[in-house]
């Protein structure tokens, strides 16, 4: 596969999209790593791995250097999106893998970097001793340098479009394609409807909580209720307070609205709450005072 490889940088550009890419899928492989080892220690006591954790996962990253960088010359994120690390440092053109040199940096760089500032500020933090707080003063600022530099790295990289991190400049590695890119299979119909419809959901996820949909179910409702026509049974029996012109069962609590039909307390509350701009359904008119039923309805009445 490497001598295969002509001129990477004229017939295999990586994008800056890719790379990027690839550093987002390393960090969600490592919290996947993390959360699938942690998850085995649910049944032991609380904190048990926090005194050692720096060591823990120095270790599982050591692990996962020696099957990808080490191997394979790329990262598990690389791997899936078909590239790899190159030897920029070598003077040909064709593709030269990492050297071990190169590889056993990368691992002091990465794994040894992490593990040195977790474990430093466990030693120094609970120190007073003015050796000890030099030496923090000294290690915060040097990880602050780092943190710059990466800073300054990473503008670079947006505008030449080579060597995403620190690491990579340092060493003189470089992401390329390690097979030639295959031809799109998607067609660009496909992606235009997707597109338009994944377009017209978010408005409609934005669109929907601005509507009012209790208020227009309601206003429907009315609408609907001449043409259906109610009885005159149905009639009399709202108009003598037996249903509620909400949920159609028999008012608890029953109350009014200021016009002749009657409502539950917890219906007519909700909706008044929920709309300052409440109207009857079925009249029509507006929320003037809410009131209790002053006359009663005798229980013989149902019968």
């Amino acid at each position: 596969m490497a001598s295969s490889i002509g001129k990477e940088k004229s017939a295999n550009p990586v994008l800056r999209i890719s790379q990027l890419d690839a550093l987002e899928l390393n960090k969600a492989l490592e919290q996947l790593v993390w959360s699938q080892f942690t998850s085995c220690f649910h049944g032991f006591k609380p904190g048990v791995l926090a005194h050692f954790e720096p060591e823990v996962k120095a270790f599982l990253w050591l692990i996962l250097w020696r099957f990808t960088i080490y191997s394979k010359n790329a990262t598990v994120g690389q791997a899936i999106l078909n590239i790899q690390y190159k030897n920029n440092l070598s003077q040909t053109e064709k593709y030269q893998p990492l050297s071990k040199h190169q590889k056993l940096w990368y691992l002091i760089f990465t794994v040894g970097g992490r593990w040195l500032e977790e474990r430093c500020y466990d030693l120094f933090s609970n120190r007073q001793l003015q050796s000890f707080c030099k030496i923090k003063h000294y290690i915060n600022f040097g990880s602050g340098l780092l943190k710059l530099c990466g800073l300054l790295n990473f503008l670079i990289f947006l505008q030449k479009g080579t060597f995403a991190t620190l690491t990579e400049r340092i060493l003189g590695i470089k992401s390329v394609f390690c097979k030639p890119q295959i031809v799109r299979q998607v067609g660009f119909e496909y992606m235009n409807r997707e597109l338009l419809w994944h377009g017209f959901a978010e408005f409609l996820i934005y669109l929907l909580p601005l509507i009012n949909v209790q208020k227009l179910k309601l206003k429907i409702s009315s609408w609907c209720s001449p043409i259906a026509g109610l009885s005159n049974s149905e009639n009399t029996l709202a108009a003598h307070g037996k249903e509620c012109s909400l949920c159609g069962e028999w008012p608890t609590m029953p109350h009014t609205i200021g016009c002749s039909h009657v409502f539950c307390y917890y219906c007519i509350k909700s909706n008044y709450l929920f709309d300052m701009y409440f109207t009857c359904p079925k009249c029509g008119s507006e929320v003037h005072s809410l009131q209790p039923l002053r006359y009663k309805i005798e229980m013989t009445e149902l019968h």
